[in-house]
């Protein structure tokens, strides 16, 4: 068969005769890859419904107000039936990996209850997202690995043509498995592993997987198969650890591989030392007892290589990370439309995705109007102190100052006026809203980045609030222990802090100011 070449007609919807345009329905739209697929489905020119069994999960999506929602389970075949209606394409990107034992036939249950719909409705194409998995005779899949497999089967069995994409470790930040590498990575300077981390595998970026699902919409009616995908990258668990690890700026980690550490043993050690959940752990550690990398290349076939190529595994982490500037080169002319990137974070990512950030928060009202409220967050620092306990703070700057910082000592250019790009003291500012948002970025040495923000909010009823927080993104064991160190001084600092600050606000606007130094 032919294939389109430009990048636009490879993703773009083809309105039928009458000129309507081909109308998807997606299940798992909330997921992690459904939640990235829908925008730039929308982007394509198709119309979007989703089956979802809460649809204020849905309401909180960015396209909420693009794509009709239908509010149902999968595993209830009337509510399939009904969101089947009239539909074209259907993308099922749904696994249950939640820990019940019972996963494998509700699986099955459910990829049924969608063929058989499929095939009453009409629907002319499915495409289904499943595992990279070995094909050999003799080799024992994980339960989950093997439910992904018979799901696609029974999909690929209807009466519907469908692809089956099958993708290993996908590489985007809210990604289960990026995740599990991100946190063991930075939280293990030596990581006691079991021995498949020797094992090969194969990733994938996140817009390389949004690249193939995207363009499947358009293959040949009469293809009916499953095709492995993955980047270019052939490597072990352990390489893509300390990948991670040089584009995270960290040192690289020592790997152990012990014979003893079971699936079960290694995902309660992945449980323990990431925010991962167990229940998920386990799966993606079984997952990884084998080799899974392509069997053949069988997809350029049908889909050929996105324009400028797939994404290399270290570029894939950079943008996970949030390394680049801009995204410069976009998996298709979709993303360009689109207000984030493949890599980027979405609302519905869970609560343990995304690096690790500390933050001590506080807010207090006070009956000072914003003006004298914001004139003494401006005044802070240098002579004015930093309108809490001045021993803790000079003890800051001293240790500062002992391993090559600049402590103290730089004070501030106005005592009473900021802009963007002053220091004050080991602190510079980032941003500013003048009576409304200052932002201090720490320079003083840190095992991690940190952000101090105060402001000045008026509520709806007109009354004054002042607000504080400090943000920490630790760099790896050493950033997480020292965060913990400084908790207790915290609690007396930044807690003294914001009570000064409202005090200060509240007095005299002649004495104010002035009186702030005392407090340094």
């Amino acid at each position: 068969m032919s294939f389109p070449t430009g990048g636009e007609d490879r993703l773009r919807a083809v309105p039928d005769r009458s000129g309507e345009r081909p109308r998807v329905l997606v299940l798992g739209a909330t997921g992690y890859v459904g939640g990235r697929l829908v925008p730039r489905l929308l982007a394509a020119g198709y119309r979007i419904r989703v089956l979802s069994r809460s649809v204020d999960r849905v309401r909180a999506m960015p396209w909420r107000e693009r794509a009709e929602i239908v509010e149902g389970d999968a595993s209830d075949p009337r509510a399939v039936s009904a969101a089947m209606r009239d539909v074209d394409i259907v993308y099922y990107l749904m696994h249950s990996m939640n820990g019940s034992t019972r996963f494998s036939s509700v699986d099955r249950r459910i990829a049924r209850n969608v063929a058989r719909a499929a095939e009453q409705s009409g629907v002319r194409r499915m495409i289904y997202l499943g595992g990279l998995a070995p094909d050999g005779r003799g080799v024992a899949l994980s339960p989950h690995l093997a439910s992904r497999r018979e799901v696609g089967r029974i999909l690929l069995r209807s009466e519907v043509a469908t692809v089956v994409l099958q993708a290993g470790v996908i590489i985007g930040s809210g990604s289960a498995s990026f995740e599990m590498i991100r946190h063991l990575t930075e939280v293990l300077p030596v990581m006691p592993a079991p021995r498949w981390v020797r094992n090969l595998i194969q990733p994938i970026a996140i817009r390389d997987v949004l690249y193939y699902l995207l363009a499947s919409a358009r293959v040949d009616g009469a293809v009916n198969r499953a095709y492995d995908i993955g980047g270019p990258d052939v490597l072990r668990y352990g390489q893509m650890m300390n990948g991670y690890a040089v584009e995270a700026g960290l040192p690289q980690r020592r790997i152990l591989a012990l014979p003893v550490l079971t699936p079960r043993l290694a995902s309660h050690w992945v449980g323990l030392v990431t925010p991962v959940p167990r229940k998920l752990a386990r799966p993606l550690v079984e997952s990884l007892q084998h080799d899974c990398v392509m069997k053949d290349r069988d997809i350029d076939g049908i889909v050929p290589p996105p324009e400028g190529g797939l994404t290399r595994y270290r570029r894939a982490v950079r943008l996970a990370l949030g390394r680049m500037e801009t995204d410069v080169i976009e998996t298709s002319w979709v993303d360009a439309a689109l207000p984030g990137a493949p890599s980027d974070p979405l609302p519905s990512d869970p609560d343990w995705a995304g690096r690790t950030v500390f933050t001590d928060e506080r807010t207090r009202p006070t009956t000072a109007s914003a003006e004298r409220l914001w004139a003494v967050i401006e005044g802070i620092g240098g002579a004015n102190g930093w309108y809490s306990p001045a021993l803790l703070w000079s003890v800051r700057g001293w240790m500062d100052r002992l391993v090559g910082g600049v402590g103290l000592r730089r004070g501030r250019r106005s005592r009473a006026r900021l802009a963007v790009g002053d220091a004050v003291d080991f602190w510079r500012v980032e941003a500013m809203e003048p009576g409304r948002m200052l932002r201090l970025r720490a320079e003083m040495k840190l095992p991690g980045t940190a952000w101090l923000e105060i402001g000045c909010v008026v509520d709806d009823d007109g009354g004054v609030v002042y607000t504080q927080q400090a943000i920490f993104f630790p760099s790896g064991l050493t950033g997480r222990l020292y965060w913990l160190g400084v908790v207790p001084f915290h609690g007396v600092v930044f807690s003294d802090m914001a009570r000064r600050i409202v005090a200060l606000a509240e007095e005299e606007p002649t004495s104010a100011v002035g009186s702030a130094g005392g407090s340094r």
